[in-house]
């Protein structure tokens, strides 16, 4: 009989990570200026600024590969605005529009990712507990938390990420 290979636990933050979050501020922005001085602090708390953003490049495929490989598990981990409550249910209803039924009830949100308990946290922020999540942190994206000049975090793209956690997989 042959043994059931355990599966690696990856939770996937969205905003910055699967969710162009930077675009979606930029056309909220763009389609009303007044957004800036209202929100210039808090662009997460704009009302429905989580409704249908874009995807981040590649993160669809990236992720469907990943689920495809069968050596994860996967699950969502993100944070919403305690001022913005109509973002848990955009967030959700963004996953079920891009990947059906792959995360059903299997989303955490959460302002504590250090709580999380896995293997690797993929996040683009150091923020909400993801610097002390106990497995790997898998640094994605752009680190725009270092200042208004930011700088790339070790992973830039769903390749890189790919390449990590599927190495020697044709991509």
């Amino acid at each position: 009989m042959r043994e059931k290979k355990e599966k690696k636990i990856v939770f996937i933050d969205m905003d910055g990570v699967l969710v162009d979050f930077k675009g979606q501020m930029e056309l909220f922005y763009t389609r009303d200026p007044s957004l800036k001085n209202g929100y210039p602090d808090k662009p997460d708390e704009i009302p429905d600024i989580f409704k249908d953003p874009q995807p981040v490049e590649g993160a669809v495929e990236a992720v469907k590969k990943l689920h495809r490989s069968e050596n994860f598990e996967l699950f969502i981990a993100t944070t919403t605005p305690w001022d913005n409550p109509d973002a848990s249910s955009h967030k959700r209803l963004w996953i079920e529009t891009h990947f059906g039924d792959l995360f059903r009830k299997k989303m955490f949100i959460t302002h504590r990712k250090d709580l999380l308990r896995g293997d690797y946290l993929i996040d683009d922020r150091l923020a909400n507990g993801a610097s002390e999540f106990k497995g790997e942190l898998l640094s994605f994206g752009w680190a725009y938390e270092k200042g208004e000049k930011g700088e790339w975090n070790q992973y830039r793209t769903w390749d890189d990420i790919l390449k990590k956690l599927l190495p020697g997989m044709t991509l």
